[in-house]
């Protein structure tokens, strides 16, 4: 959901506003049906998840020391990349380590903060290993959910949200909540190539159109 938010709408608000807005309507979406989703992932989403909630609050100074116009670009850049990893093939037998899994913790915080987008370190760590969709659906859910309560309590405490970003919020929350119980209602019912080059072509989209915008 961010990767495809954040770089449209920071075109039209400041980029800190769109990043505090995407986080808050992740939580939002996260709450909704939190337990079930919790009891399912990996205990690796708890080890993630709680260290990017620790880097989180410096990827958010960092957006907002960030002069704009240089905060758009950047962000427009980390959704390509996004783009990019979720075309990687897997790798079969893959193991992650302890290393590789703080460090996905750690960028996934910094993204959060920064960028509104703990995917990109998470989805490939998860996709990319023979693991059930199920299972890693559950536990990128489970990271996003904590992500996005250390960016909105962080942004709460350090005064950098304001009304207006809950309120616009909540105006997203409706069409999210319908979009999201359409894509459960198809999840599992398609191929792992036609999901991948779905969300491959709405990832390209949205960097490309972030790129234009930037460019004009």
């Amino acid at each position: 959901m961010a990767i495809l938010l954040v770089p449209l709408i920071a075109l039209v608000i400041r980029p800190g506003e769109a990043v505090v807005v995407s986080n808050m309507l992740g939580l939002l979406i996260g709450l909704v049906g939190a337990r079930k989703v919790w009891n399912a992932g990996e205990k690796s989403a708890g080890v993630i998840g709680g260290l990017a909630m620790l880097m989180t609050p410096l990827g958010l100074l960092a957006l907002f020391a960030t002069p704009p116009p240089v905060a758009r670009v950047l962000i427009a850049v980390v959704a390509i990349a996004a783009f990019v990893m979720v075309l990687l093939p897997a790798k079969p037998g893959h193991a992650p380590g302890k290393l590789e899994t703080g460090l996905t913790g750690a960028a996934s915080g910094l993204l959060t903060g920064f960028a509104g987008m703990p995917g990109p370190p998470v989805v490939p760590y998860y996709l990319r290993r023979p693991i059930p969709r199920e299972v890693a659906r559950a536990s990128m859910l489970t990271v996003f959910l904590l992500t996005s309560t250390a960016s909105t309590t962080a942004a709460l405490a350090l005064h950098l949200a304001t009304w207006r970003d809950a309120l616009f919020a909540l105006l997203l929350f409706g069409p999210v909540l319908i979009g999201n119980h359409l894509g459960s209602l198809a999840f599992g019912k398609v191929s792992d190539a036609l999901w991948r080059g779905f969300v491959g072509v709405l990832l390209a989209a949205s960097a490309l159109m972030a790129v234009v915008r930037l460019l004009g």
